[in-house]
């Protein structure tokens, strides 16, 4: 449904709606150990429900991990959470040509929305040129600093109604740190220092977050630079070329500065100012390419290096309101007025053997203005309690993609393989918790969200289109419902039920690539006529919390519309390789009926000597029922048991993380990794002479166990090697690794 002549409209009308609107309840205040050292807030991966900052996470749909169970974990990257707390939630390392990310329930990419501080951050690709490993672009909704963070929320199902687009198989609901974080109670200032070496990449890194309050005003500032090397593997074969199984060498920067002013005013009125800006650097020697001969050149050896830059940068005004007394209208509510922008480029090139230069060179970026806020307003009618949340988003957003090449033999050229994308977007949240007494909850909702993409003329110099001709515009707009019920059996048992809609809108990668090789017989391209996808979740499961012993069981059955996947197919716009017969068509399509069902569990117990277990699981199942074709971006059978001892000083644990083997597709020419199981010992210290310090140590991969990550390896050919396909070596994990940090706060 076209949207275009009202989406202005209702930009201008959400926006003047939201502007009255003040900050939901604030996060807890930290508290202050006994000794008079800082207490950080709680990391939570969220589920139960809990009062945070990050109102979208308020569901019990998942499970709590505290900051003392973070810290003894050392957790430091989506990655360890899935290895640890989290056996749902998966992390896939990008390889040279071959996508990574974060996988909740079998999806990931678009899939998956990651929020820092309500603030969307945007997904973009580009798998145009596959065959050039380095210009390929992925995984920028990652784009963030672990040491920067105060809570982390997984939220996991396809629920719309209040994340917005995208949340098909979840979110990662991020909040950075604020100054009550680190100032503990009756101090005026705290702060926390860390440092760390990990043996998997070689890594040195290092945190300081430092926070002050004069009064009212509180400051704090936070930075963090950690340097590395290529992440470690079982590969074997140090050679050049397709057959080589060690990973590239490669140094890597990743940095992090943030600044943050609050003001605290009568009334329980808050206003603040964040600026933050987020880097990471990737230089790598591409031994894989060298000496190999692609379409008539060959990469001489020692001569091909390879680079990956991202960076995001973020300024936003904030204010929050939590009301002084119980008689208040509002209860609580949040304003963002925020620019954020993330770029991401990558390339490679060097000298060919004829000693001629290549280049090629592809860049991204997405710049964006918007608003966004929610308030909360509880009140009694009709002798039943209700608790209603109202918010939105509205956001204006500027796309642009080049790519550079200056290839042996052709003159430099600059061109576009998408064009600059002008696009709005507007949601809308309303839902409503009725508290009808006995522990009995039903929460309706309801999410408006609609978007408008206008591509403009600056893929004129694109070859391609004059073959496909320019592209249009794409808008839509959808309602996602919801009804959640929870029971309270007893205080400490919680039963629950939800059924939700999700939804998608096509990515710009999705709809406007045009990459055509005309001359070599194919071409690569979008579809601008694609359908966003939607879903219908169903979730039920039980939380339990009792002292000593906490578990959650969920179960969930998710059925996905027009879910959007690449195909090849043929074309008569222009020929074969070689002009014989058709060409090749790389393009999308929207799938009719895909279904993703699974279970999730956890359980801990705690006892009175010291000594705890744990243990959790996740088990999804994924395929086309039209086709019946497995959906293999579904991890397998995966779980994480743990032992351990810990009292006031020291602690130590083992972890066991077992995963089954890839389900079999039939198909010779993909690799179903075999399951695994690897073990993890970790210690901690926290000296009574110096307080506020800890030391943390572990080794990962205890008995030097060689294995796959499934989802990662999904679409390995282990039968033959290419500049994108190594032999399955070089896709292993690390091997046996340390990690050593130490923090100290203050």
């Amino acid at each position: 449904m076209s949207i275009s002549r009202t989406h202005s409209a209702l930009l201008l009308c959400t926006a003047i709606s939201l502007l009255p609107l003040a900050g939901p309840v604030r996060a807890q205040d930290a508290a202050a150990q006994a000794d008079g050292t800082t207490t950080l807030e709680k990391i939570v991966v969220k589920g139960k429900r809990v009062k945070s900052a990050n109102a979208v996470a308020d569901t019990p749909l998942a499970s709590q991990t505290t900051a003392e169970d973070i810290r003894k974990k050392d957790i430091g990257s989506i990655k360890d959470l899935g290895n640890s707390t989290e056996p749902g939630v998966d992390y896939v390392d990008a390889k040279p040509g071959r996508p990574g990310g974060l996988f909740i329930r079998g999806l990931g990419g678009a899939r998956v929305v990651t929020l820092i501080d309500n603030i969307p951050v945007p997904f973009f690709e580009n798998f145009a040129r596959q065959g050039q490993a380095t210009t390929t672009l992925s995984n920028t909704n990652s784009s963030f600093d672990f040491s920067s963070l105060s809570t982390v929320d997984v939220v996991r199902g396809a629920d719309s109604s209040r994340i917005g687009s995208g949340a098909l198989g979840g979110a990662l609901v991020l909040r950075t740190l604020e100054p009550e974080d680190l100032i503990g109670e009756g101090r005026d200032w705290g702060g926390v220092a860390k440092t760390t070496y990990d043996s998997e990449d070689r890594s040195v890194g290092g945190s300081l977050a430092v926070a002050k309050k004069i009064e009212n005003t509180s400051v704090l500032f936070q930075g963090s630079y950690k340097r590395g090397n290529e992440t470690d593997n079982k590969g074997t074969a140090d050679i050049y070329g397709t057959r080589r199984t060690k990973p590239n060498p490669a140094d890597t920067y990743e940095s992090n500065l943030m600044f943050k002013i609050r003001q605290d005013l009568e009334g329980g009125h808050r206003i603040g100012l964040t600026a933050e800006r987020y880097s990471l650097r990737d230089r790598s020697d591409m031994k894989t390419l060298q000496g190999v001969s692609v379409s008539g050149s060959t990469y001489r050896i020692g001569d091909y290096r390879g680079y990956e830059d991202t960076e995001r940068d973020r300024v936003s005004l904030d204010y929050e309101y939590e009301a002084p007394s119980t008689d208040s209208v509002i209860d609580a509510a949040n304003l963002s007025l925020y620019w954020t922008r993330l770029s991401k480029e990558s390339g490679a090139g060097d000298r060919l053997t004829n000693n001629s230069l290549y280049i090629r060179e592809d860049s991204m970026r997405n710049s964006a203005f918007g608003i966004v806020g929610g308030l909360e307003s509880g009140f009694e009618l009709g002798g039943v309690q209700h608790t209603v949340r109202f918010g939105g988003n509205a956001m204006t957003t500027d796309f642009s993609q080049e790519l550079f090449a200056n290839t042996a033999g052709s003159t430099s050229s600059s061109q576009s393989d998408m064009p600059d994308v002008s696009g709005k977007s507007l949601g809308l949240y309303l839902d409503d918790e009725i508290a009808f007494g006995n522990g009995f909850r039903l929460t309706p909702g309801l999410r408006f969200d609609s978007y408008d993409y206008d591509p403009d003329g600056s893929v004129s110099s694109n070859s391609g289109y004059r073959t496909f001709g320019l592209p249009s515009g794409n808008s839509g707009s959808r309602f996602s419902p919801k009804l959640l019920a929870t029971y309270d059996v007893t205080p400490e048992l919680q039963l629950f039920a939800q059924w939700s809609m999700a939804y998608r809108a096509p990515t710009i990668n999705e709809l406007y690539l045009n990459f055509s090789n005309v001359s070599s017989g194919y071409a690569v391209v979008g579809n601008s006529a694609l359908n966003p996808e939607t879903s219908n979740g169903f979730e039920i499961g039980a939380n339990y919390a009792s002292g000593d012993l906490t578990g959650s069981l969920t179960l969930f059955h998710n059925k996905y519309k027009n879910f959007i996947e690449q195909y090849t197919t043929s074309t008569t716009l222009f020929p074969g390789f070689g002009g014989r017969g058709n060409g090749s068509l790389f393009t999308y399509r929207n799938r009719n009926n895909v279904e993703i069902s699974g279970v999730e569990a956890k359980v801990r117990k705690d006892l009175a000597n010291g000594f705890f277990a744990h243990a959790s699981l996740a088990y999804a199942y994924g395929k086309d029922t039209d086709t019946n074709e497995f959906i293999r971006t579904v991890a397998p059978f995966k779980s994480v048991l743990g032992v351990g001892y810990a009292q006031d000083v020291w602690g130590t644990e083992l972890t066991g993380v077992f995963s089954a083997g890839m389900r079999d597709d039939r198909v010779a020419n993909t690799f179903d990794a075999p399951g695994y199981g690897v073990f993890n010992l970790t210690g901690w210290w926290e000296p009574e002479q110096t307080k506020g310090l800890r030391i943390q140590a572990g080794i990962y991969n205890l008995f030097d166990r060689k294995y796959w990550n499934a989802v990662g390896v999904r679409d390995v050919n282990p039968n033959s090697v290419s500049t994108v396909n190594q032999p399955v070596d070089f896709y292993t994990e690390a091997g046996r690794t340390f990690k050593i940090s130490l923090t100290q706060k203050f």
